[in-house]
């Protein structure tokens, strides 16, 4: 069950601009105010500030809600641009001096703050032969920032998604009050499953200021095969092939770039001495495969350049090859190239539209995908401007939008917490 650890009982009452800043400079988070360069969201942030430990960002955040503020958050801004465009950010509060790391090596268990850097965990891990099985889709993702978006890559496919290696989180509420849960059985004191239910929420539950996860033994062997074909079809067949497999691949991944042909990246890890009988397996059901005992740069990398409108694509997996399909051939229609990566053992894919593509081609595009990947979801996670601008629908039929915006109103009832950056305005 989580426990409420701070908070205040009754609210202080702001009077103006003055007692604003006094209020929040109070909390020890020196505020400073928000210039384009802090944009999030869409959002020119009123004020910034950095909160030095999880108590201050709580007293940052009772100060929010006493003035009435909105409140977006900030680790590396690395995806600062995804997800809707904000209403509005009168704070932003930056998570960057929330590092602290506890490493229980004994136990395969870390807490680690909600700015810490996914790199700068991971030498940290490596130090015990450990690792957090996360894998790096955004360079400079910090903890936080991969835990709001839900952002999951490759390896979930034997790890399971971000979501399923936290055993513990701390949080302040909206009113300034901070709640953690861990242990085995993770909910708040209303039965709520509380890290399931912030993680790719992306703020707008409360502010997340640490995550406790379980960690993994670093594999002593890796092995990475492929294959590549200009037919789906064929790619098709080696998906089914290799989920059926004894060789027990820790991802599957597609590869399908707007010039050139479709690649299919299995991906091995284990112990040394069973690592070349499960490559020779894996091989021996693609065509013409080829295999490295190192994972490629790009491994895990988001299709595309920063800039570009991304994609998620959410189908069963017997679905996946078919959906990737019906995305090329949405482009084709709409004439906007198209290229795609993802999880095609998890029926997960991500397709970039590059950023100058006119506002109503994409819009073209979604509609057709939507409409041929009837047994999935079609979502835009990160637009170009363009794309916001022309108020393209970013995320199409919703289902459970009644129970997304219940819970939004049993945790945020004032609307404040990142206001817009989910559908329906959330």
């Amino acid at each position: 069950m989580s426990e409420v650890t701070s908070g205040p009982a009754v609210p202080r009452q702001g009077g103006g601009a003055e007692a604003l800043t006094d209020d929040l400079r109070r909390s020890g988070a020196r505020p400073r105010p928000g210039t384009a360069a802090d944009t999030v969201g869409g959002a020119v942030p009123g004020h910034v500030a950095a909160p030095p430990d999880a108590a201050a960002a709580a007293d940052l955040l009772a100060a929010a809600a006493d003035h009435g503020l909105t409140v977006a958050a900030r680790g590396h801004g690395t995806k600062a641009d995804w997800g809707g465009r904000l209403r509005g950010c009168d704070l932003l509060v930056d998570t960057g001096a929330l590092t602290g790391i506890e490493h229980a090596a004994g136990d395969l268990v870390v807490r680690a703050g909600a700015g810490v850097a996914l790199d700068d965990l991971g030498t940290v891990l490596a130090e015990a032969d450990q690792r957090l099985t996360v894998d790096h889709v955004v360079p400079g993702s910090t903890v936080g920032g991969v835990v709001a978006t839900g952002l999951s890559g490759p390896r979930r496919f034997l790890h399971g998604p971000v979501r399923d290696l936290i055993i513990g989180m701390s949080v302040v509420r909206a009113d300034g009050v901070a709640a953690k849960s861990g242990g085995v059985v993770v909910k708040n004191v209303a039965g709520y499953d509380l890290a399931k239910l912030h993680t790719g929420a992306f703020g707008t539950l409360g502010l997340i200021t640490s995550v406790t996860f379980r960690l993994h033994p670093v594999p002593p062997a890796v092995r990475i095969v492929r294959a590549a074909t200009a037919d789906p079809a064929a790619a098709g067949a080696w998906l089914r092939a290799v989920l059926h497999s004894q060789a027990s691949p820790a991802a599957v991944e597609l590869d399908w770039p707007a010039e050139g042909p479709l690649t299919l990246q299995v991906l091995l890890e284990g112990a040394s001495g069973g690592i070349d009988s499960r490559t020779a397996e894996i091989a021996s059901l693609l065509d013409r495969a080829h295999s490295d005992d190192a994972v490629p740069r790009e491994w895990g990398s988001l299709p595309g350049d920063p800039g570009d409108t991304l994609v998620k694509v959410a189908v069963p997996i017997s679905r996946v090859l078919g959906a990737a399909a019906a995305l090329r051939s949405a482009g084709e229609a709409a004439a906007v190239p198209v290229g795609i990566r993802g999880s095609a053992g998890c029926g997960v894919l991500y397709a970039a539209l590059p950023a100058g593509a006119d506002p109503g081609d994409v819009a073209r595009l979604l509609a057709r995908a939507r409409s041929e990947v009837a047994d999935g979801s079609v979502t835009v996670v990160r637009a170009a401007p363009p794309i916001h601008d022309s108020g393209v629908d970013l995320w199409g039929e919703v289902p459970g939008l009644a129970l997304m915006r219940a819970i939004k109103d049993r945790f945020d009832p004032g609307g404040r917490m990142s206001p817009g950056r989910l559908t329906d305005g959330i």
